[in-house]
């Protein structure tokens, strides 16, 4: 029997403009609910967060939500999670998901998804640690991103091996059979 794995998504509080953004949340949620690796995310039910971890719970999925109390109920918490973990502050809140996961996922998302995915991968840069990081980049949501730090390292602020830091898959299969390599 496999053993459990913490997958730590980051992803928006809205579902976005493009259908393939939901589609994608709600494949993700059942591809780790398939395989009986732990869902850790943000700990709301609207947007991507909420398909992806409804769609977790629906096929028997573990999940595991973290929020901020002043957030439950702006971001709409959700209740029925298998554990909802309440915090007081984002920084505790992306502490807990950091130390109860074992890989990174960033499907797309706004200021906040932008602002955890850097700070992990600046975490690992840091060799603070080790744990994979993955952007699914569907629709080439994160074209421009990649395309900044393509900028960043012309013009000397990354080096070219910071790119290893993360992997970039482009639809659900291909990010599943990457974090089963891992």
């Amino acid at each position: 029997m496999q053993a459990m794995r913490s997958i730590c998504l980051y992803c928006g509080a809205r579902p976005g403009a493009d259908a393939q953004f939901t589609a994608a949340a709600y494949a993700l949620g059942v591809a780790l609910a398939e395989r009986r690796w732990r869902l850790v995310y943000g700990g709301g039910s609207i947007g991507l967060m909420g398909v992806a971890a409804q769609a977790a719970l629906e096929h028997g999925g573990e999940v595991v939500g973290i929020i901020p109390r002043a957030l439950v109920e702006r971001e709409q918490g959700l209740h029925n999670v298998t554990e909802l973990v309440l915090t007081e502050t984002l920084r505790e809140r992306k502490a807990i998901m950091f130390e109860r996961s074992d890989a990174f996922v960033a499907l797309p998302g706004g200021f906040g998804t932008l602002e955890e995915v850097v700070e992990t991968l600046t975490l690992r840069q840091l060799r603070y640690h080790h744990k994979p990081i993955y952007f699914l980049n569907i629709a080439g949501f994160y074209d421009p991103l990649f395309a900044f730090f393509r900028h960043a390292r012309d013009a000397a602020f990354i080096v070219d091996a910071h790119f290893d830091l993360f992997e970039v898959c482009t639809d659900v299969p291909d990010l599943m059979a990457h974090l089963a390599d891992t």
